[in-house]
């Protein structure tokens, strides 16, 4: 045999190989709370996807119309789980409910109000595997313009750049631009690339080291709980990755839940992250000191808006 066929045959072989080896998994988690009418398209576009083996979906609270619906499609396809009667037991706790429900090698979590688009869960999945473990991959996170959206990127979150964040102080004075945690201004990256926090509202992660980490901390009650994820996956010598060519459109801001309780929410998850991440007495006290600054910085944008729009 020649060279040159051989090396057909080589092909040939690593190809046949690649066919035949069992694909892993994919289980979407979805909690639902409130959602609106942005649920329905969200559901649809999932099960439109063919690498989607399975979607568990989390129901923590609903109007009686989307129960329903949400019953209705569980009993018409055979891939949808559909866990409820819990009540609203906050996006950790639920998450984890799906994630532990799910029977998928792969498990991406995906925001009720987000859209998947073409090839996004091929693309997360394909750029996880291999990969040195733990490892998270966040997609691309898009406004409905198209824009990337505020927290798709984000850099590592301290008490200090997320005040200066929250305030709007990192923006505004090109002095402490350098604390700014929020990348989506910067030119998107070309290829996959290494950053401290990717978005929760549309990710993955092999299911081993979902579970080697601890899955989430159900301290969080909403908000925040993505960023303590990516923190114990860069602890334990992991990779947080974002990836620019998954794509997911995602509204924000559909849910019937009221905007100062989402925030407050936030604040006080970003206190008990600080705490978390507090090394020593003095860093500990100062965790503690900054919790109710942080709470209350959260708890004024959603009134700062609101006169903003008056």
């Amino acid at each position: 045999m020649n060279g040159i066929a051989a090396s057909v045959v080589a092909a040939e072989s690593v190809l046949t190989t690649e066919a035949l080896r069992p694909r892993r998994s994919v289980s979407v988690v979805m909690v639902v709370y409130m959602t609106g009418e942005a649920l329905e398209q969200s559901l649809g576009r999932v099960l439109a996807d063919p690498l989607v083996d399975e979607f568990v979906i989390v129901d923590n609270g609903s109007t009686p119309v989307e129960a329903e619906r949400l019953r209705a499609l569980a009993e018409r396809d055979d891939r949808v789980v559909l866990i409820s009667g819990q009540g609203n037991v906050g996006f950790a706790r639920g998450a984890n409910l799906g994630a532990r429900r799910a029977s998928g090698d792969v498990l991406v979590f995906l925001n009720p109000d987000a859209f998947l688009q073409a090839g996004c869960i091929a693309e997360l999945v394909r750029e996880v595997e291999g990969r040195p473990s733990p490892c998270i991959v966040g997609g691309r996170v898009l406004n409905a313009d198209r824009t990337e959206q505020r927290g798709a990127r984000r850099g590592d979150i301290t008490p200090v750049s997320a005040l200066l964040s929250l305030s709007g102080l990192s923006r505004a004075i090109p002095a402490l631009r350098r604390f700014e945690v929020h990348w989506e201004d910067e030119a998107a990256p070309e290829g996959v690339a290494a950053i401290p926090t990717i978005s929760g509202a549309c990710f993955c992660m092999r299911r081993e080291d979902f579970d080697a980490v601890g899955g989430f901390d159900e301290g969080y009650f909403l908000h925040v709980e993505d960023v303590d994820l990516c923190w114990r996956v860069r602890r334990q010598g992991g990779e947080v990755l974002f990836h620019p060519k998954a794509e997911v459109v995602h509204l924000g801001h559909t849910s019937l839940a009221s905007p100062l309780k989402v925030e407050f929410h936030k604040g006080v998850g970003l206190a008990r992250y600080f705490r978390k991440r507090a090394v020593g007495l003095g860093q500990g006290l100062a965790a503690w000191l900054l919790a109710p600054v942080v709470v209350l910085a959260a708890v004024a944008r959603p009134i700062m808006w609101r006169m903003k729009a008056r």
